[in-house]
């Protein structure tokens, strides 16, 4: 009787290197960047056509536009990463504006049909609101750079607890969860990413602080819980 070949079991997956990880960043980010805009344009769209919004047509995300950008011109005047962060918002607003509509001509077309009828209007009307939603998604990465030091003070306060919950732990005998470390830990990453998405891609204006500082806050404790209940001794 002939003996069955025995299967190999595939290696272990490698995890990634900090090299690998800082190489592969600007492509997430750029996929959470894009994911953010098609998701608030299809919200909009749909907003549009089932009459959701208060006001008609385009209407509703040039009101949320001008909102994003007051928000900016009133409360993040200031900045430890911009010196000036009115004048940079602006400034990278009409450069996206100009190289991907204006140079495009998609601006002039969606002008020139803005009040017809028939299926040109309705184009220029999706596509008025698509131009726009794209807008208060860059307006919202602005403000979330300028907020990075929210999540900073939020991460050196996670960890300093962290570490000090680990030190108390350690030298009073405490019990040690692999269970509750490796959930933490796996959540980590996800709750950070999910807060800036969620944020990226709400239909509607909200004040920016109402939202980021608990996913500020939730951060740090995720950071503090995944740094507490790791291993007494390396």
């Amino acid at each position: 009787m002939a003996r069955r070949p025995v299967e190999k079991a595939p290696p272990p997956k490698k995890p990634p290197t900090w090299l690998g990880w800082a190489v592969g960043l600007p492509f997430r980010i750029a996929g959470v960047l894009v994911l953010s805009i098609l998701s608030s344009i299809v919200i909009e769209w749909a907003g549009i056509y089932f009459q959701w919004w208060s006001l008609p047509g385009a209407a509703h995300a040039r009101a949320d536009l001008a909102s994003a950008i007051g928000w900016i011109d009133t409360q993040y005047t200031r900045s430890l990463i911009f010196n000036q962060p009115v004048e940079t918002a602006q400034w990278c607003l009409g450069l996206a504006y100009h190289y991907v509509f204006g140079v495009t001509g998609a601006a002039a077309w969606l002008s020139a049909n803005a009040h017809n009828d028939g299926l040109a209007g309705a184009l220029a009307t999706y596509g008025q609101a698509a131009v726009d939603v794209s807008l208060i998604v860059l307006v919202r990465v602005v403000i979330l750079i300028l907020t990075l030091p929210l999540f900073g003070m939020a991460a050196f306060v996670g960890t300093v607890d962290g570490l000090v919950r680990r030190d108390l732990r350690r030298f009073g005998a405490g019990r040690e969860s692999a269970f509750v470390y490796h959930h933490a830990k796996r959540l980590t990453g996800p709750v950070f990413v999910a807060g800036w998405l969620i944020y990226l891609s709400l239909p509607f204006s909200i004040y920016p602080d109402a939202f980021l500082v608990p996913c500020a806050a939730l951060f740090g404790l995720m950071l503090s819980v995944t740094i507490g209940s790791f291993k007494k001794y390396l």
